[in-house]
């Protein structure tokens, strides 16, 4: 199957929701507002297969070395086409051309992020600096990251693993 991988525009974000409201009623992936799939458009690219949108996925920095891979889904008629590797190939390279030498993601998907050398962690992979200066992140994403106690409902049977780049 062909796909195209690009960065996704405003146009895309309506698309982008219906996508993440496939996974999100069983837990698959945490539901975003709207408001805050625009606001974060630029973290995101598409996968587009003859003109329709069949996947997602997002990169965020937390840090100077560190990013957070965010929302990786594919429909679920597209699914097992590598399209969800392209993505994740993409969403890496970007994070090497922007300086990251480190991948976290929170996922139920192991097996998928083991295959592309992801590792299951335990605590955060910070030293003590570090740390003090992401508990003054709003982000959730970051307090995932961070393993604290206000998100632990939304982590729940999640695993958070890691990638040296």
């Amino acid at each position: 199957m062909t796909v195209s991988i690009r960065q996704a525009t405003t146009k895309d974000v309506r698309i982008v929701r219906e996508l993440i409201d496939t996974y999100a009623p069983g837990g698959r992936l945490l539901s975003k507002n709207t408001v805050t799939l625009f606001e974060d458009v630029q973290e995101f690219v598409v996968a587009e297969h003859d003109g329709v949108l069949v996947g997602c996925g997002a990169l965020h920095v937390m840090w100077e070395d560190l990013g957070e891979v965010r929302t990786v889904a594919v429909l679920p008629e597209h699914k097992g086409h590598g399209i969800g590797s392209q993505i994740l190939s993409a969403l890496t390279k970007r994070a090497i051309e922007l300086g990251l030498t480190r991948l976290f993601c929170l996922t139920f998907e192991t097996d998928f992020f083991s295959r592309h050398g992801f590792a299951p962690i335990g605590e955060a992979p910070v030293d003590a600096s570090t740390f003090a200066q992401l508990l003054q992140s709003g982000d959730e994403g970051v307090a995932e990251f961070l393993d604290l106690e206000r998100v632990k409902p939304n982590t729940l049977g999640n695993t958070r693993m890691l990638k040296h780049l």
